[in-house]
């Protein structure tokens, strides 16, 4: 049994409760726009980190991290990139990706808009996690975890790490 942590388009910025929601987990995944190499080198001193690039990273976060990733988790196949579409009306990369990577999981970000969702015509789990950060126009900060048994996913949870506008400093980076 894996645990996973699942966030997205922090845009340089990291609550500081990611680190006492996510401390069970055994990984993290970032679904892109990173914002800053200081979220994911925290992110990575903390837990195992899988991660992609998204539209607003630079070419120094597009160095370290590629703009898809596949691989298995237990007995579960994920790929992750972070412009998608969304279930039904997927970006051309997305579609072609899925078709040859045919995933159990497909993870992206870039809508700001959390949603689990499974997709039958694809037969796959999507997951966007929303946006973790401070920046776009979503009014919570959302992530999920769940954890990754053989080939069950299990206990979903939306994590809300509260409104945008009600943020402190000490959550900065």
């Amino acid at each position: 049994m894996v645990k996973i942590g699942l966030l997205s388009d922090t845009h340089g910025f990291l609550p500081e409760r990611v680190f006492e929601l996510f401390k069970d987990v055994d990984e993290i995944w970032h679904a892109g726009d990173i914002g800053s190499l200081e979220v994911t080198d925290r992110l990575k001193a903390f837990k195992p980190l899988r991660a992609v690039f998204g539209n607003i990273d630079d070419q120094v976060i597009r160095s370290e991290f590629p703009e898809y990733q596949n691989f298995q988790v237990e007995g579960i196949s994920v790929s992750m990139t972070h412009i998608a579409g969304r279930p039904g009306k997927y970006s051309k990369h997305a579609a072609d990706f899925i078709i040859e990577t045919k995933p159990d999981i497909f993870v992206c970000g870039h809508s700001h808009v959390l949603l689990v969702q499974q997709d039958k015509s694809k037969n796959l789990l999507w997951l966007n996690p929303g946006a973790c950060g401070n920046k776009g126009f979503h009014s919570v900060q959302t992530a999920l975890r769940f954890r990754i048994n053989g080939t069950k996913i299990e206990q979903m949870e939306v994590i809300e790490f509260g409104k945008r506008s009600n943020l402190n400093n000490e959550d900065k980076i």
